[in-house]
């Protein structure tokens, strides 16, 4: 799995004098990895420097050891890529045109063939297989993207705003593809999206941009849900005397229709000293965890 890797250094990249990408740096072991940002932070430009589709980058960019720079064409056979738009070929049954594609990523056609078989029944499109790809729904569109990004057997997947468009139902199928992808066929997924609430279902990574600047690459779970500083508490007794030991002990605390939040490093020892030393009686203790979504908006307004 460790030879599986996307390793990033010193990436740089303008559009004319205007830097977009700057000085990133990272590396990627298979995961499902959400790639996160505003609008104009870098995130479809750092896709595209993935590809090997920009010119005059600085840096260095390697999928599996292969320099894209140097063995682009073999590092790109590691890549599946299934853009936000486009992709979807006029005059092509759904099979033929992932067949197609399978063969201009260097396949003998017997093999992409009976690939392309392999994946639209993997992503539900088996009864649909030979009808015009042109005529497909917008959810059998992106599914039929998902396919052509598989047919050549890559190890990572690009995937841009992969649930774009999709009605709830569909975008629930499609995540469920995309989980069982990461955890149960061991790719390494790139899910680039606006959509925090994908992020949070399927990815076990974050990499968080702005202005091109890479603010966090993280796991989620050393991210979201530490709680360690922020409790909230409820309990009967004398609430004034509680809320001043807690105070004179260092913590910064808010109530609310009688519920307590209590803010201060190793705060649950002392939450438990002050209920002792005021004979407060706790009814609730629990940790006030930030979700995906908390965590995006600290970083980006900060």
């Amino acid at each position: 799995m460790t030879q599986n890797k996307i390793e990033v250094s010193g990436l740089n990249f303008a559009y004319a004098v205007q830097p977009v990408l700057k000085d990133l740096s990272f590396t990627l072991e298979p995961a499902a990895i959400g790639l996160l940002g505003p609008n104009g932070s870098g995130k479809t430009t750092l896709l595209r420097a993935l590809l090997g589709h920009l010119d005059n980058w600085s840096g260095k960019i390697s999928f599996m050891g292969r320099d894209i720079s140097v063995d682009g064409r073999s590092a790109r056979k590691q890549i599946g890529w299934m853009p936000e738009r486009g992709r979807i070929l006029p005059g092509f049954s759904g099979v033929g045109m992932v067949a197609y594609l399978g063969e201009l990523g260097g396949m003998p056609a017997s093999d992409a063939l009976q690939r392309a078989h392999e994946v639209l029944n993997f992503v539900g499109l088996a009864d649909q297989r030979y009808r015009q790809a042109d005529t497909y729904s917008q959810g059998m569109g992106q599914r039929l993207k998902l396919a052509q990004a598989l047919v050549h057997d890559p190890q990572w997947l690009l995937l841009d705003e992969p649930t774009s468009g999709l009605d709830p139902q569909g975008r629930t199928a499609m995540l469920k593809l995309i989980r069982d992808l990461a955890n149960d066929h061991n790719f390494g997924i790139i899910l680039s999206t606006h959509l925090l609430s994908d992020v949070r279902e399927v990815c076990s990574e974050i990499l968080v941009l702005r202005d091109g600047n890479l603010l966090q690459h993280t796991k989620i779970e050393s991210t979201v849900g530490k709680g360690t500083d922020l409790f909230s508490v409820e309990g009967t007794g004398e609430t004034a005397d509680f809320i001043l030991a807690l105070e004179n002990a260092g913590a910064t605390v808010e109530v609310i229709k009688e519920v307590i939040t209590v803010k201060l490093d190793s705060a649950q020892a002392v939450i438990l000293q002050a209920a002792q030393q005021t004979n407060f009686s706790l009814r609730r203790m629990e940790p006030v965890t930030d979700s995906v979504e908390d965590v995006f908006f600290k970083l980006v307004d900060a």
